[in-house]
């Protein structure tokens, strides 16, 4: 007889890996559509010759060049293997059997996953008619079982973004007792003046924590480092339930190399923000509504017809992201990729969505 699995998980859905076929063009993983400098490379090789030795247990130098950066004291910032591990690390710090989280929907797939691994409920609220997070429904949503709720801004996988007004009066309206997560992996591509910085939120409230990335703008999504910016008490005990040593020294020394950049960061966020504008406006152009992104991929809406359009375009030599029968998301790509990627789309026998239907 085999070992029982855990009551809940045995229907826990897997990750979906994105596809890599040799020869496609990846516009599937929101990576970057660029190699890291070859600084950072350096930086990397570097601290492969001491994997012999164990990396410092809270990335102390990494914590130091970030609070520098984001003007915050140090013990307001801790550092995981990625956003994402810091996500589930939250969940389990702030939730117990009974509880519950509360995330939109479409929003970031690994919300109800990391709720079910840590045996607790999700409540899921559905994206506005403008696929932006429902900021009057979430907190009547609210039990007294919620402790943890997320908000993924921009959203992914829309690219939609809440502005500060609606964000502040959310805030207002979530009981202090309860954790508000902050998701900010994509904040490096937002060009709205009033999609509003989280940090400083933190910084004035007990009960909101920031999560921030290198996977995307820096280009380190194989390195695997993110980062949590909360008051004091959130940030000690999101270290302290980590796995012990996650943080490699590979991935801190990438992170603080990375830092260093940050011109060339700011550069080639920009060439992607003018890559995602310029793919959207095309897509405009040819009658299709596509929702106004702030993040470094592009929503489209296309309900039913979506696997039909994710098989049409692979079959085109072009990976984008199927979320069933929601939409596709399709990663802001070099310009020759986006090229590809606009000839499969505008040849799709089906119509996207159309403006007015």
């Amino acid at each position: 007889m085999p070992v029982p699995i855990r009551p809940g998980l045995a229907a826990l859905p897997d990750y979906i890996i994105p596809s890599q076929p040799p020869g496609a063009v990846l516009l599937n993983s929101n990576e970057r559509p660029l190699a890291p400098p070859p600084s950072v490379v350096a930086a990397i090789t570097r601290a492969a010759s001491e994997s012999h030795r164990y990396p410092t247990w809270y990335s102390d130098e990494l914590v130091s060049r970030l609070a520098d950066r984001l003007g915050v004291p140090e013990p307001w910032i801790a550092v995981g293997c990625g956003s994402v591990s810091l996500c589930q690390q939250l969940i389990q710090a702030y939730c117990a059997p009974g509880d519950e989280v509360l995330c939109a929907w479409r929003s970031f797939e690994a919300y109800p996953v990391f709720a079910q691994v840590a045996g607790v409920a999700v409540r899921t609220i559905p994206l506005d008619a403008e696929h932006r997070h429902d900021l009057d429904a979430m907190p009547a949503a609210l039990t007294p079982a919620t402790r943890v709720v997320f908000v993924c801004n921009p959203n992914n996988p829309t690219g939609t973004a809440v502005r500060s007004d609606a964000l502040l009066r959310f805030l207002d309206k979530i009981p202090s007792d309860v954790l508000v997560v902050l998701d900010e992996a994509y904040r490096e591509f937002v060009t709205d003046p009033e999609v509003p910085d989280g940090v400083p939120l933190a910084l004035e409230r007990e009960n909101v924590a920031v999560l921030r990335t290198f996977s995307k703008a820096y280009g380190l999504a194989g390195v695997r480092i993110g980062y949590c910016v909360a008051p004091p008490p959130i940030a000690a005990i999101t270290t302290k339930v980590g796995v012990p040593f996650a943080v490699s020294r590979l991935a801190q020394a990438a992170g603080l190399a990375a830092l260093e950049h940050a011109d060339e960061v700011r550069a080639r966020c920009e060439a992607v923000i003018r890559e995602r504008d310029r793919l959207r406006a095309a897509l405009l152009e040819a009658g299709h509504d596509i929702a106004e992104s702030q993040a470094n991929f592009l929503w489209l809406p296309l309900d039913e017809h979506s696997v039909q359009f994710g098989e049409h375009c692979a079959n085109n030599g072009v990976m984008v992201r199927v979320f069933g029968n929601d939409g596709v998301r399709v990663t802001v790509g070099l310009p020759e990729e986006n090229d590809a990627f606009l000839r499969a789309a505008l040849a799709f026998a089906r119509p996207l969505t159309q403006r007015n239907q």
